[in-house]
């Protein structure tokens, strides 16, 4: 069935809130993409004039559609090469949606899309529609088929779940820009002591590098681990240059909300890494190497003026 003009704007006005949505829900910005447009798909073949609310319905579409991904992906992830880490996003990508409110931004962030894939496919499209989108608890059950009152149910065991495994702090801009400079200047000094003055004792670093780059499965875990492992990441090695063609530029940026350090050669997007810093100190490190989940980076920054690295080369 074919589309007016009219269901097409109709469509295309709805295709943000869609695609933010939907990377909320599968954390992965080519997945997303992937849902809207069967969304639009089934939109196109729909008898559009007995839609009352074309919102609710493409909302409804595509939260089936990745609730049938997120059922899938569970088991093609165990069989992922390494850990599973989320596709980060630049400051400023649409596809990150709202964030008007703390809930909001911090629904996005990378430690948040990361504890996500400890919950159910029900558990996230609650979650996400709720926290970060303010759908009422009616309009969603509307949306998932389930009753209000186990909306609200699904609601809070899922935000326990996600409040259990990170504690939430405000840090202000000032002071996180101060961490990241001081964190930068220990890893270049090639001593452990500096960077164990900035990390919490309980410290992680994970890495995802898909298979297609070396990373390890267990995550680093306890500030002295961590800050080894750091030491050896920012120290230059032809080996490594051979390994991503090159010697990558790195900049500061902020993705998914979070500080990152983003490492460029050639203009390719090579990896990213989204610190988590908290009152005492830098929590997290978490580190996207796979390359089929920096495209986006990569064309998004092609698009932009970056200014001088704050590291030439490594």
């Amino acid at each position: 069935m074919s589309l007016s003009a009219a269901d097409v704007d109709r469509f295309e006005a709805t295709r943000p809130r869609l695609e933010a949505i939907a990377y909320r829900l599968l954390g992965s910005a080519v997945e997303a993409e992937d849902a809207v447009q069967e969304t639009f798909l089934r939109w196109q073949a729909a008898d559009v004039g007995r839609v009352e609310v074309p919102e609710a319905w493409l909302t409804k579409v595509l939260a089936n559609l990745c609730l049938n991904q997120l059922a899938s992906a569970r088991a093609r992830r165990e069989t992922y090469v390494g850990r599973w880490l989320p596709e980060p996003l630049f400051a400023g990508d649409p596809m990150l949606g709202p964030a008007d409110t703390a809930e909001q931004r911090e629904s996005v962030s990378y430690a948040v899309l990361t504890l996500m894939e400890r919950l159910s496919p029900s558990e996230r499209a609650v979650y996400v529609l709720r926290e970060a989108f303010d759908y009422p608890h009616r309009e969603i059950a509307g949306i998932l088929d389930i009753t209000e009152a186990a909306s609200q149910q699904i609601f809070h065991r899922a935000k326990k779940h996600v409040a259990d495994g990170r504690a939430r702090t405000e840090i202000d801009e000032a002071a996180t820009r101060r961490i990241v400079e001081e964190f930068l200047a220990a890893a270049a000094s090639g001593r452990i002591e500096p960077l164990l003055r900035l990390l919490t004792e309980d410290a992680v670093a994970i890495g995802d590098g898909g298979g297609k780059i070396p990373a390890r499965v267990k995550a680093f875990e306890g500030a002295v681990a961590v800050a080894t492992f750091l030491r050896g990441l920012f120290k230059p090695a032809a080996a490594k240059r051979a390994l991503i063609g090159g010697s990558p530029e790195v900049h500061v940026r902020t993705a998914n909300g979070d500080p990152a350090l983003v490492a460029v050669v050639d203009g390719r997007v090579v990896g990213v890494m989204c610190l988590e810093i908290t009152a005492g100190g830098i929590a997290a490190f978490r580190s996207q190497f796979n390359p089929a989940k920096l495209e986006r980076a990569t064309a998004r920054w092609a698009a932009g003026d970056h200014g001088e690295p704050v590291i030439a080369g490594l």
